[in-house]
């Protein structure tokens, strides 16, 4: 039986390796967080879902425990926030065999960087749609089941291979997977949907709160925009992902990226935060540097103006700050921020 190792504990990597447990797969859980590895140990892993709750005995180890134990993978999925890519990445290729198979389960667009630290030849990139939220060790709330979560596995390469349609079954396990040969096109459509939520992250709201504000969903349709108008001067096709269609998207034209944004939402469901309104409720740094932040680079470098997706940028860096405090009223310092940069 192939070895399975998935790295990073948080909400994603602790669904995945609980799903993949309960399949009967050969696969550990590897994660820096000592409460949780722990508490796992003990107790094992509880996913709680509309359907339920239920308790997995996953294999759990603390990064350190590699060292000692020397394993050697067929499959890493690495399931780390963007900032910590480079280091992570670097850690897991000691442990990846030859010829073995990397996947970054993340947003933002971390492949290439991936492919650095571990070989451009193991690296297989990856599409998540999958909500879920853990603030307490052992313990995971999952917005999505395996029916209504969504993956797409794709060569960076483009090709349709053997190895990728084996990723593409370990993952169906987690829920449904597509193939795709436009790994950055669908990178980037998702990057473009996750740029459309980030402005919710300050608001301490949940996704369907936030875009009933007057004016926020307006202010997402702007960032979506920029961020499409973006991806298309780099040559990044948009990708139909969550289930659309390619005559969804061609229907939809300029409003392509407005659809896929309503489509995740309403597919995580009515209990979801944005992955970066989570990292702020935590008090840890968030995401939006490496989304909102690479469109605002991207922008920059071609001449195009991104004033909304600069604006999100600005919010976030004063909410870690500590400049401002988490609230609904935040929405006003947004919009007050996207008048004086178009004014610039």
């Amino acid at each position: 039986m192939k070895k399975i190792c998935v790295l990073g504990g948080g909400a994603i990597g602790s669904c995945v390796s609980a799903s993949l447990t309960d399949a009967g797969l050969d696969v550990i859980l590897v994660d820096q967080w000592a409460d949780h590895i722990n508490k796992i140990r003990l107790d094992g892993l509880t996913v709680a879902t509309k359907e339920g709750k239920k308790n997995t005995k996953v294999s759990a180890y603390h990064m350190s425990d590699l060292a000692k134990l020397q394993p050697q993978f067929d499959f890493i999925f690495m399931a780390v926030k963007a900032y910590d890519t480079q280091w992570v990445s670097k850690f897991a290729s000691v442990y990846l065999k030859h010829e073995g198979v990397f996947v970054g389960l993340q947003n933002a667009y971390n492949d290439d960087l991936n492919a650095d630290m571990v070989g451009r030849e193991n690296v297989i990139g990856a599409v998540v749609e999958l909500s879920c939220e853990i603030f307490n060790p052992g313990f995971v709330q999952r917005n999505t089941v395996p029916s209504g979560t969504w993956f797409a596995v794709g060569e960076l390469s483009g090709e349709i291979t053997p190895r990728l349609k084996e990723v593409q079954k370990i993952m169906l396990n987690v829920g449904k997977c597509d193939l795709t040969d436009n790994i950055y096109g669908a990178k980037w459509t998702k990057l473009i949907a996750n740029s459309m939520t980030c402005p919710f992250s300050s608001l301490n709201l949940k996704n369907w709160e936030a875009v009933k504000l007057p004016g926020m969903f307006d202010f997402s349709v702007g960032v979506g925009r920029e961020s499409f108008k973006v991806g298309k001067a780099l040559g990044y096709m948009i990708e139909p992902l969550f289930g659309l269609t390619n005559e969804d998207i061609g229907n939809a034209g300029e409003d392509a990226a407005e659809l896929v944004m309503k489509k995740m939402v309403k597919d995580v469901g009515p209990n979801a935060r944005t992955h970066a309104a989570q990292d702020h409720v935590k008090g840890r740094r968030s995401e939006i540097e490496f989304i909102n932040g690479r469109v605002s680079r991207e922008g920059q470098k071609l001449g195009i103006s991104t004033p909304y997706n600069d604006a999100v940028v600005e919010i976030a860096k004063m909410t870690h700050s500590g400049k401002i405090d988490l609230d609904p009223s935040n929405i006003n310092i947004l919009f007050k921020k996207l008048e004086e940069l178009i004014k610039d």
